[in-house]
């Protein structure tokens, strides 16, 4: 293994620093080794060769006026500025001193100022049925009426029809009338701003029947799709049915998509709203009706006797009718579905009960 220890320099001296101590200072004896003790004046002077031009001989640059940004032997331009070629600074420059604008872009079109004032707001309806179906109703109030060209041809027979004060149809361009809906929204050029309907109860649906009436009535248990509920509608008001009564806070809100999916029915058929669906079933079977849950593990529906008065309870989709729901009904009944898949949507399966149920 090679040697890695330095050569032996002679003893060291303690430092007049660490007298007290007599420790020698290894770093001042370290500085001090190998040192001339002699001034830099009597030191021997060494001429060593520095190449061939001493040291900071440099060729000097040629003398040149203050501004003048050329260097060293290029010939500067002693011309008077006003006998220089004339370069353009701009692209459209033509004079010096001169410079002419660009000519301007064509100009985008105005945009077009929307003439129906501000943005709808409130209870929409739109398509033919929903709003013909308003425009009819008694009871609803019609706010504004706006229509295309070519809405305005199919909404004409409406128009001419109805006897009911109505306000006057706006006709507006179609790029307009998309921007004031909802994107998707398939309007047929029709939408109407309207006010809500006012409210019911289930009171309100029994007092509208007479003494020896037959009626159905249909309770929904916390269904929250609108396309459900307006698909509900429509079958209620097609197979005859007296009216819908759902709960209050579990309840979608009143939308054009839900009067698309009804087809007319929410102006139709009238619509209860109650707090305690159990109690609302309860005021029901004091009124004469007879109390149907339609839940997979009740009784074939074909077996149902038949009765002057039913209410038939739907609950919603995946949870089905909640316990306290299902205890108040006088019988529960299912479709007798077979197969692989033995359930249906909720909307279908209304509208097969209800066929069962007028069958009777």
């Amino acid at each position: 293994m090679r040697n890695t220890r330095p050569p032996f320099k002679g003893p060291r001296t303690p430092d007049s620093r660490n007298s007290k101590s007599g420790r020698p200072d290894n770093r001042a004896s370290d500085r001090s080794a190998g040192r001339s003790d002699k001034p830099r004046s009597d030191r021997p002077r060494t001429d060593k060769p520095r190449g061939d031009k001493p040291y900071g001989d440099k060729k000097p640059y040629a003398a040149k006026p203050y501004g003048d940004k050329s260097r060293g032997d290029k010939p500067r331009n002693d011309k008077p500025r006003s006998d220089r070629p004339f370069t353009p600074k701009f692209r459209d420059q033509k004079t010096p001193g001169t410079y002419k604008p660009a000519p301007a872009r064509d100009a985008k079109p105005p945009r077009v100022k929307d003439t129906t004032g501000p943005r709808l707001t409130g209870p929409l309806l739109w398509g033919f049925h929903a709003v013909r179906a308003a425009w009819m109703n008694k009871d609803r109030r019609i706010v504004k009426l706006i229509v295309t060209d070519a809405g305005l041809a199919g909404f004409k027979d409406a128009l001419e029809s109805c006897t009911l004060k109505r306000p006057a149809p706006e006709i507006v361009d179609k790029m307009l009338f998309d921007r004031l809906l909802p994107a998707g929204a398939v309007h047929q050029g029709v939408v109407a701003m309207v006010e809500s309907l006012p409210g019911r109860d289930a009171h309100d649906l029994i007092a509208a029947l007479g003494d020896n009436e037959k009626a159905v009535i249909v309770i929904l248990d916390q269904v929250t799709d609108p396309h459900n509920v307006g698909a509900i509608m429509r079958s209620a008001a097609a197979f005859g049915a007296k009216g819908i009564i759902m709960q209050e806070r579990h309840t979608p809100e009143f939308t054009g998509v839900l009067a698309k999916t009804a087809s007319g029915a929410a102006d139709v058929i009238p619509v209860a709203t109650e707090t305690n669906l159990s109690r609302a079933i309860e005021v029901l079977q004091e009124a004469g009706f007879f109390v149907v849950g339609l839940d997979e593990r009740g009784d074939d529906i074909a077996g149902l006797p038949a009765h002057d008065r039913v209410a038939l309870v739907l609950g919603a989709e995946g949870s089905g009718l909640r316990p306290n729901v299902a205890n108040h009904c006088d019988t529960l009944v299912s479709l007798p579905t077979e197969g692989p898949i033995l359930s249906l949507n909720v909307s279908n399966a209304a509208a097969v009960a209800l066929y069962a149920i007028k069958s009777r």
